[in-house]
């Protein structure tokens, strides 16, 4: 046999590959290679007393042990490479094998020991075993059974903190934070930090029955909570709860979760933290503790793990991370507004009593109405009963209400005529109240709806020869008196052409009567 264990402890004092293969009587290139693959698979000087020549050729070259048998061998570093790729089995990779052995006149093994042999290798010398999860395939969240504390400064009381928990199932890296609710900002907030640690997302995420986060879950129908499903949505995953009273279909955050209680919560018991910020900062201590604590059966750690095993396979996460939102509906009042939180928001007003869905993010208030984007307001905060209207959304009578200002209403009058502008004006400067003037101004601008631009500014320039005090009132009397005596015109010049032109009358005469003249 090769002298495995002197060729690594000569390398490791400094001898050359000349002088090696001369002491171990082995050609240089098996030398080299040997040093190569121990440098490859993490194996250097000193080494402990079990691992002699024969532990050392089945760590470097685990697939000798079984070319002995006269079989094809196996590749288990293909093997392993390959089950980390999606949809890629053991079936396959067998189907694949037998294939290749046929093709070099080899015996194949058989499937049960093609399994039990890869899950040999992968149990001693890989971090993770690939028959029982994929890499970046699952994310596992879940709140933890037991709760930490942080101490009121006022009260000195404790206040419940709640944990979460994630766990990656095939490197079994966590994280964890606390925080003071379980309801949905914090529930949606806690997945959000812990793709951001783990530094991308997973195909799936398994997660417990919550309502905060399934709405419904039967044997037949699965309803995601909208923000939930959103937020999946965005960093490209899917959301696949448990069944209803199954724990084995998430058993690895149910393992970590007995594990953090341990580590990381029962050791916090004597931990005075007075808000939830500095509640976080020891627990993420405790985390990177918990996450690079050594496995007692294989070399490395749950970050090893991650690093070497999974982090590859993550998906990459979007440019920006997910802003958290709530659904909620709402009806539209008859002021063409929705309530949200005492706060008012205007939508068009043909959606007057109807249901809209309403998203609710922290500088957004968005709008719905059949998944059809109606409108989208800033936030507001503050004093309750605050009002955001959009101009566009109002009746044309509301919004000739709304656009009574000074400015407005002599803009107006310019566009009439220099008689308007001046009776305007006037209005504008002999009122005491603002107000009381604009809505004179305002009456006068609705006479355009029966009165052409030159029948007011006419109106107007007689108006003001009659007076120098005009008022709308007599403005409106100039405009009736003139409509009607333009009416009696118009008749008058109509009788005068049918006369001239249809003058066939006859006379007394013509019927035998007696014309009087006097």
């Amino acid at each position: 046999m090769i002298q495995y264990r002197k060729i690594l402890e000569l390398y490791d004092e400094g001898i050359s590959l000349r002088g090696i293969s001369a002491s171990t009587s082995n050609a240089r290139q098996k030398v080299t290679e040997v040093i190569e693959l121990a440098k490859k698979k993490g194996l250097v000087c000193p080494l402990d007393e079990e691992m002699d020549d024969k532990w050392i050729e089945e760590f470097l070259f685990p697939e000798k042990s079984l070319e002995a048998s006269g079989r094809q061998p196996l590749n288990f570093e293909y093997i392993h490479k390959e089950l980390a790729k999606p949809n890629v089995t053991l079936s396959l990779l067998h189907y694949e094998y037998e294939a290749e052995s046929r093709a070099n006149n080899k015996i194949p093994y058989s499937y049960r020991s093609f399994i039990r042999h890869y899950g040999n290798y992968a149990q001693k010398y890989k971090a993770t075993l690939r028959i029982r999860r994929k890499p970046g395939e699952i994310m596992e969240v879940d709140w933890a059974g037991s709760t930490a504390f942080i101490i009121d400064r006022d009260t000195g009381e404790k206040v419940k903190a709640y944990i979460f928990v994630a766990t990656l199932p095939c490197s079994q890296l966590s994280y964890t934070e606390a925080t003071l609710s379980m309801d949905l900002h914090s529930w949606i907030g806690a997945h959000i930090r812990a793709y951001e640690y783990f530094g991308g997302s997973t195909q799936i995420v398994v997660s417990d029955n919550l309502k905060t986060g399934v709405t419904k879950h039967t044997s037949r129908e699965l309803v995601l909570n909208p923000t939930y499903k959103e937020m999946a949505s965005h960093y490209n995953t899917i959301v696949m709860p448990a069944r209803v009273r199954s724990p084995k279909d998430k058993p690895s955050v149910e393992g970590s979760v007995g594990d953090i209680s341990t580590w990381i919560i029962a050791a916090l018991r004597n931990t005075h933290c007075f808000s939830i910020v500095e509640l976080n900062e020891e627990v993420r201590k405790k985390l990177v503790e918990y996450n690079h604590r050594p496995f007692t059966r294989k070399e490395g750690c749950r970050f090893s793990a991650f690093e070497e095993e999974e982090k590859f396979a993550l998906s990459p996460l979007p440019d920006k991370p997910y802003m958290i939102s709530e659904w909620r509906t709402a009806k539209v009042r008859p002021d063409y507004h929705i309530s949200v939180e005492s706060m008012f928001y205007s939508v068009p007003y043909e959606y007057i009593n109807r249901q809209v869905d309403v998203k609710i993010s922290d500088d957004m208030v968005v709008i719905y109405f059949n998944h059809m984007w109606l409108t989208s307001h800033k936030r507001l905060y503050g004093r309750f009963g605050q009002i955001s209207t959009v101009r566009e959304h109002m009746p044309d009578n509301h919004k000739l209400f709304v656009d009574q200002t000074p400015e407005v209403a002599i803009e107006w009058a310019e566009n009439i005529g220099s008689s308007t502008l001046s009776v305007v004006q006037y209005l504008l400067d002999s009122y005491q109240s603002e107000k009381q003037a604009l809505q004179s101004i305002f009456s006068l601008k609705k006479m355009e709806h029966r009165y052409t631009k030159y029948e007011i500014e006419l109106a107007c320039k007689m108006v003001l020869t009659m007076t120098r005090r005009p008022t709308v009132k007599s403005i409106q009397t100039i405009l009736k008196n003139n409509k009607k005596k333009d009416a009696e015109q118009e008749l008058n010049q109509n009788t005068e052409t049918t006369d001239t032109n249809y003058g066939f009358t006859r006379g007394a005469s013509y019927y035998g009567g007696k014309i009087n003249v006097e």
